[in-house]
């Protein structure tokens, strides 16, 4: 069997480093230095022919230089003969950008697809995808977890009585009903839609709730926080509506902008994140807590280069 390697760029190496910690072996040793004009300056400094290569990089912001990162990394591999490059995304950047819903707009998610694949990837690990239709714009093999069984198992051992599952939007109703299944807990979705106004002023936005809050702690699944504009705005409806305890789980904690403090003024007691993106400075803050996906990474990576079962480790 060709030997495993790690290898990590500049976007998340604490991430690539619980992983090596987890499978018992050693980061693969790079330069991940960039030049003073601010390219980036990778050379792989051990032997990675015939090896079977795992490149940890989530396009996490700033996102562009990352992504630039992850296609010169794998150039680098496959020009060294790696036997396989496997490029581990666990936040993919672009994802938001799947199909064409407006006029003369670009399909990004599908641009950094092709990307990837024409840069030498052999096949694509990532974490919850923000549509699943992106696994189809590969022509790779794609293995796409899912960071439900972290989450599930932080509020088994944490539960909450009485618990209401609430999905922030439509989009997120199969993921919070699967929440909601697993921790045998009621569900509710929010509905916003925009309400037309005297002329002049601007449409209304109102959130309507479906489903019993009141009194009742509640759980808003979704599976990306960037500005919190979304996510606090359904936090203010639930409590209009009389939810007691509000709690929010993400998988990617992107907080973008003033993310945090809109968090921190909201009725958001607490939020329950995972490390596919590096948020040191907030998991500090009692605020945030935040749950790491090094294991579940560790043991896809242990499965596919064993060329093992890995739907052992969805939900």
């Amino acid at each position: 069997m060709n030997s495993l390697q790690i290898f990590s760029g500049n976007a998340h190496r604490p991430l690539a480093e619980e992983i090596c910690q987890y499978l018992g072996i050693e980061l693969g040793r790079a330069n991940t230095t960039r030049f003073p004009d601010g390219e980036f300056n990778f050379q792989i400094l051990e032997n990675v022919r015939g090896g079977d290569v795992f490149i940890v990089q989530p396009t996490c912001p700033p996102v562009d230089a990352h992504l630039m990162e992850l296609l010169i990394m794998i150039d680098a591999f496959r020009r060294s003969s790696a036997d396989r490059i496997t490029a581990v995304i666990p936040y993919y950047g672009y994802a938001r950008g799947d199909k064409k819903d407006k006029p003369r707009i670009p399909i990004s998610a599908r641009l950094v697809a092709n990307l990837i694949t024409t840069a030498g990837a052999n096949r694509v690990l990532t974490v919850d995808l923000h549509a699943q239709q992106i696994q189809g714009f590969f022509d790779i093999p794609v293995d796409h977890l899912f960071a439900a069984p972290v989450m599930v198992d932080y509020f088994m051992k944490n539960p909450i009585d009485g618990l209401v599952v609430v999905a922030p939007d439509p989009g997120g109703a199969e993921r919070a009903r699967a929440y909601a299944k697993r921790l045998e807990a009621d569900f509710a979705i929010v509905d916003k839609r925009r309400e037309k106004s005297h002329p002049g002023h601007a449409d209304a936005e109102v959130m309507n709730v479906v489903g019993n809050v009141e009194g009742r702690d509640v759980l808003i699944v979704d599976d990306m926080v960037d500005t919190a504009g979304t996510l606090t705005k359904v936090a203010e409806a639930l409590a209009k509506k009389g939810a007691n305890r509000i709690l929010t789980s993400c998988v990617h904690a992107v907080l973008s902008g003033n993310a945090v403090e809109r968090i921190k003024n909201s009725p958001l007691e607490k939020v329950i994140m995972t490390n596919t993106l590096p948020s040191k400075d907030v998991c500090e803050t009692p605020l945030f807590e935040c749950l790491s996906i090094a294991p579940l990474l560790a043991e896809a990576i242990k499965s596919i280069h064993e060329e093992s079962s890995v739907s052992r480790l969805f939900i």
